[in-house]
């Protein structure tokens, strides 16, 4: 019953608020400034599209579209996607850009791979000086809205031997920023040589992403 909902739902939800040219829904990720490598790991994204659209009858493009915080392209898109490792430089007018997106309904996830969270964290308070990162409790519905996580999120990479942990930022009490730490989902949607993960791993972080898209898309 939930998955024929989820279908129904997808069928019939047309992204008004954002200008694209199809009924499908076209996802980006996001290009930043400061020397971190926003572009690791190309095939992630494709892959977790590929893996909703074989889940679930959803319109979404295969191909993702990069673009750049401070562009006004941003807007044109329900879900944008960030990673990395690294610096993350973001001035006034970009901040300021991803406000507006946010606040109009936009959805940005972000998922630490080692080395951003000082640089995540001192972003969003450019954008929102006001909010603050929360952690996310196991029964929200981002863990559990498709596919069952009821002790949260799923580790894919050790790196400083601590528990996987959910952050969101609010805003007028809708999730516009959902941030893991410690967790490193986006490695687990990479092609399977990359990265030489489990299978079984691989298919618990493509079943948390999808999570997330699905909660973003429906959530707008």
């Amino acid at each position: 019953m939930r998955l024929f909902l989820l279908t129904v739902v997808f069928i019939f939800f047309q992204p008004s608020a954002f200008s694209q040219s199809s009924s499908e829904f076209e996802i980006a990720r996001a290009k930043y400034r400061g020397g971190g490598d926003w572009y690791n790991d190309p095939s992630s994204l494709s892959n977790l599209i590929n893996f909703v659209q074989n889940q679930f009858s959803i319109s979404i493009k295969s191909e993702y579209k990069d673009v750049s915080l401070g562009s006004s392209d941003l807007h044109s898109y329900p879900f944008v996607f960030l990673t990395g490792h690294g610096n993350i430089s973001v001035n006034s007018s970009e901040a300021n850009n991803l406000k507006t997106y946010l606040d109009n309904g936009g959805f940005l996830y972000i998922d630490d791979d080692y080395g951003i969270d000082e640089h995540v964290r001192k972003m969003m308070q450019q954008v929102y000086p006001e909010e603050e990162f929360i952690e996310i409790p196991y029964s929200h519905p981002i863990y559990n809205n498709v596919f069952n996580f009821g002790n949260g999120l799923p580790k894919v990479h050790e790196h400083d031997n601590q528990s996987p942990k959910g952050f969101g930022l609010f805003k007028n009490g809708r999730m516009v920023v959902f941030y893991t730490y410690e967790s490193n989902l986006a490695d687990g949607w990479a092609d399977p040589e990359i990265h030489n993960n489990p299978e079984s791993v691989r298919q618990q972080a493509l079943r948390m992403g999808a999570n997330i898209l699905v909660y973003a898309l429906t959530e707008l």
